[in-house]
């Protein structure tokens, strides 16, 4: 068969195959072999596309296969004849994550082939990047003076909650410790909730009365961030024990970093979670550095998977959204099974410091910081994925990134005009009589009735 006759034969094939399958094809032929599909194929290009083809396996079936330089991505659809591009967003995708579960008293660890679709990498890339925009907003902000006080900021490790979410549903509960600006994204708050409360206004989170440390949203069943050093892993404890109360299929997470593992108190929760088989996800998110500190400074074992000892644990590349999907949806299975708790040790990494009075640079080098921002960074990887399978054009993609960009800059605008919460907000939640209370001023002569 001539060149010219072949590529009319794919071109034929290729008006039942998903748009995504036909971009692909298109690339590999234009990028590999340097031919149109206007004109015909030299005889040494010939072969080479030959042999692609032939590796591709492009057949009815539309199957196909090609090496990414980060791993082998499998694509396999049952898809036979043209589909609307809805259900051709919903078409099932298979993606082998590279970097394999590590498990401790697990017998079988989850798959590295992943079930996903075009529709949910897409969602994924579009949730990280308004996550890794909203994180640079707050250091802009921040340095302006318009956020005060505390602000421990998320970009690095926006695949561990993007990918989370994938896996659990809005009735699982949540809680973690005080970088958690993305979390309540995560939870479907909105960044308005979190501007606001960055800048302690009244459209904020938790009313511009927390600020950074303390984001909740109670109707998607997140119990919030914490300021105290590992004081939410007993917190979701309970929240696993009421679950187990109620008979509910649900799990609750435990967030913490790898400077709150060597914490006395999740030791003590975790004890009480294995000894009651309570259905609770320990989540310790391994960023490297405890403050400014290294885990192997701080830590004897920083294998943190296995710190559960007689609880199962798996280590996953927490900068992997995929990967990080597959391990909260074996660890559901896991625990609403009975089974109790299981330990995951995300190995991700923050790239500012470890709050923004931290420079970030004292303690760790700018190379270091570099070079996991090109060969690890989570949103660049969900943008190259989507890339290499040609799920959508460049174009769309700058598109998604400038809605992104505006929903931020729309968010930052309206926190700045949001009103400061009033005076008779500090005693709303107070559960006791405080009509005899008196506050005591900044010297011990003076003192003040609560309003």
């Amino acid at each position: 068969e001539d060149s010219d006759g072949l590529i009319k034969h794919i071109l034929l094939l290729m008006s039942s195959f998903s748009s995504s399958s036909r971009r692909a094809i298109k690339r590999l032929v234009r990028s590999s072999i340097g031919a149109s599909f206007g004109g015909g194929l030299s005889r040494t290009g010939f072969g080479g596309f030959a042999a692609q083809i032939q590796r591709l396996r492009v057949g009815c079936g539309s199957s196909f296969s090609s090496d990414l330089p980060a791993a082998k991505r499998t694509i396999s659809s049952t898809k036979t004849t043209l589909k609307s591009k809805e259900n051709e967003d919903d078409e099932r995708l298979q993606i082998e994550v590279p970097v394999k579960f590590i498990a401790h008293n697990i017998d079988s660890p989850p798959s590295q082939l992943v079930d996903t679709s075009k529709s949910e990498i897409i969602d994924m890339f579009t949730q990280a990047y308004q996550m890794r925009r909203l994180e640079i907003a707050a250091d802009t902000l921040y340095k302006s003076k318009f956020i005060r006080g505390f602000c421990h900021l998320y970009d690095g490790q926006e695949a561990v909650v993007v990918g989370m979410e994938k896996a659990l549903t809005h009735d699982d509960a949540v809680v973690t410790s005080y970088r958690d600006h993305c979390t309540h994204l995560g939870r479907g708050g909105t960044p308005l909730e979190v501007m606001a409360e960055l800048m302690g206004r009244f459209d904020g989170a938790s009313k511009g009365m927390g600020g950074s440390m303390h984001m909740y949203r109670r109707e998607a069943h997140f119990f919030g961030g914490n300021g105290i050093v590992g004081a939410q892993t007993p917190i979701g404890a309970g929240l696993a024990f009421a679950y187990k109360y109620r008979k509910q299929a649900n799990v609750a997470v435990a967030m913490y970093g790898d400077g709150a593992a060597n914490q006395g108190q999740l030791f003590e929760a975790m004890n009480m979670a294995a000894l009651w088989d309570l259905p609770i996800i320990y989540v310790c998110e391994n960023n490297h550095y405890g403050m400014g500190t290294a885990i192997e400074r701080s830590a004897k074992s920083p294998n943190y998977y296995k710190r559960g000892d007689y609880v199962p644990g798996l280590k996953v590349d927490g900068m992997d959204a995929l990967a990080v999907k597959q391990a909260f949806k074996f660890s559901k299975e896991h625990c609403v099974s009975g089974k109790g708790p299981i330990v995951l040790e995300m190995d991700t990494y923050r790239y500012h410091g470890h709050s923004m009075s931290d420079p970030g640079s004292t303690y760790r080098t700018r190379d270091e910081i570099t070079g996991i921002r090109q060969e690890r960074d989570p949103v660049e990887r969900l943008r190259k994925l989507i890339n290499d399978l040609g799920l959508l054009d460049p174009t769309e993609v700058k598109a998604i990134e400038k809605a992104q960009r505006k929903i931020v800059d729309e968010a930052v605008a309206a926190a700045k005009a949001s009103p400061e919460p009033t005076s008779d907000w500090l005693t709303k939640n107070m559960h006791v009589d405080t009509r005899n209370v008196r506050v005591r001023g900044v010297d011990a002569y003076a003192s003040h009735p609560v309003v």
